[in-house]
């Protein structure tokens, strides 16, 4: 599977034009629905949105292109990245400094969307704890590949089969 960056891109920056005002949004929040959308984009259609790699790590998913492209979008001035201070916590902001010109599928909107509109007001902590109980992340070892075919060993609370029409 080839790395779909454009589309990765493409991608963050919608996220983030949804989503980068409210004070809970950080990096982990981000790259959680970012798993979400191509997880749940593979049960409903068989193929991964963006082919990103996503990685099972301590604080929960690590996706591997992420800190390349950010860092990308970033020294063009399209991101812009400041550490927040959020209760007792410092969290990851991104912001977008440009209008997103994105050209997604109906089909990828239906999904991207339900996606944030499920996921975007949790705080990192919450966003992990229900990230880690997702069959595909609960199989993987910690530093393993999260492997997108278990999606079809989700139950109710995470399968979009059952809740979802596509």
């Amino acid at each position: 599977m080839r790395f779909k960056r454009q589309k990765y891109t493409d991608l963050i920056m919608y996220i983030l034009s949804k989503s980068a005002n409210k004070p809970n949004f950080g990096k982990t929040v981000l790259c959680s629905i970012m798993y979400f959308i191509d997880f749940n984009y593979y049960e409903c259609y068989g193929k991964l949105m963006t082919n990103e790699t996503y990685i099972k790590s301590r604080r929960g998913i690590k996706p591997i292109h992420f800190r390349e492209v950010s860092d990308e979008l970033i020294s063009k001035n399209q991101l812009f990245f400041r550490k927040e201070p959020y209760y007792n916590r410092i969290i990851y902001k991104y912001y977008p400094l440009i209008i997103p010109n994105i050209k997604f599928k109906l089909k990828e909107l239906d999904i991207i969307n339900y996606s944030i509109n499920k996921l975007s007001n949790k705080n990192a902590t919450s966003i992990t704890r229900y990230a880690i109980k997702d069959p595909p992340i609960t199989i993987a070892k910690l530093g393993d590949e999260i492997d997108f075919r278990y999606v079809f060993s989700r139950d109710n609370e995470y399968s979009l089969l059952n809740e979802y029409i596509y």
